[in-house]
C-alpha cells in the first residue's frame, strides 16, 4: 500500500508543471528587485526557478536596446511589432525558453511579458493594435500571474533620476503617467483573461515583497 502511494506521489510530480509570472509596472516601480527577492524565496522553498529579462540579446533585442536608449529613432508602432517579435523569442527560445521551461517544472519570472508592448506604446497607439501584435505570444503561452506594480509617476521619476544615469523613454513625469494610464487600459480590457494583482509600489521594499509573496503561493 505504502508503495502504491509512493508511486502515485512521483507520478504526481512528474505531471506538476512550472508556473510563469510577469511582473509589470512602469519604469521606477522597483520590478527587478522584487523579482530577485521572489526569486530567493523560490531558493528557500527549494523551488527550480529562473529568471529572464527583456529585451533579449538577439538581435531584435539589441535593435531594441538601442531605441531605448536614445541611439536609434523610429516610431511606436516599429517598436510595439520589435517586442512583439521579443516576446516570441522568449517564448521559444531553443536553449532559455519560457515555454521550454515551464513545461520542464520550472518557475519562470519576466520583467514584462505580454503588456510590454501596451506599457511602451500605448501613448500613441490605439489599443486595438497592440493588442493584435500581442495575439500570438498569448495564445502561445499566458501568464500564471501578472504583478503590476504600481507607482505614481511623481515617485517614479524620483528613483529614476537618482538611481540612473539614463532616463531611457521617459524624459517627462507626463510620460510616466501617461504609460501607467496605458497599463490600466489594458488590464480593464483583459479583465477575466489574463490574472492580474495590482500591489502598492509605493510602500517600503521588504512591504511589496510580503504582498508578492502573498499572491504568488497559491499557484505554488
Amino acid at each position: 500500500m505504502a508503495k502504491k502511494l509512493q508511486l502515485g506521489k512521483e507520478r504526481q510530480m512528474a505531471e506538476k508543471t512550472g508556473r510563469f509570472i510577469a511582473f509589470e509596472g512602469i519604469d521606477g516601480s522597483g520590478k527587478s528587485t522584487q523579482i530577485k527577492l521572489l526569486a530567493e524565496k523560490l531558493k528557500e522553498q527549494k523551488l527550480a526557478h529562473y529568471i529572464t529579462m527583456e529585451p533579449t540579446d538577439s538581435p531584435i533585442g539589441c535593435l531594441i536596446q538601442q531605441i531605448l536608449t536614445g541611439r536609434v529613432k523610429t516610431d511606436n508602432k516599429v517598436v510595439a511589432a520589435l517586442f512583439a517579435a521579443d516576446r516570441l523569442d522568449h517564448l521559444l527560445n531553443d536553449v532559455n525558453g519560457i515555454k521550454e521551461k515551464v513545461d520542464a517544472g520550472t518557475v519562470v519570472l519576466t520583467d514584462r511579458y505580454y503588456f510590454s508592448s501596451y506599457a511602451y506604446q500605448c501613448v500613441d497607439m490605439p489599443m486595438e493594435q497592440v493588442i493584435a501584435l500581442n495575439q500570438q505570444s498569448s495564445e502561445i503561452m499566458r501568464p500564471d500571474l501578472n504583478i503590476f506594480i504600481d507607482i505614481d509617476a511623481g515617485t517614479a521619476m524620483e528613483r529614476i533620476m537618482k538611481n540612473r544615469y539614463q532616463v531611457e523613454l521617459f524624459e517627462k513625469k507626463s510620460r510616466l503617467e501617461r504609460t501607467r494610464e496605458g497599463y490600466r487600459e489594458a488590464f480593464e480590457r483583459m479583465k477575466g483573461i489574463e490574472k492580474i494583482v495590482v500591489i502598492d509600489g509605493t510602500r517600503t521594499v521588504e512591504e511589496v515583497a510580503f504582498k508578492v509573496w502573498e499572491a504568488v503561493q497559491p499557484l505554488l
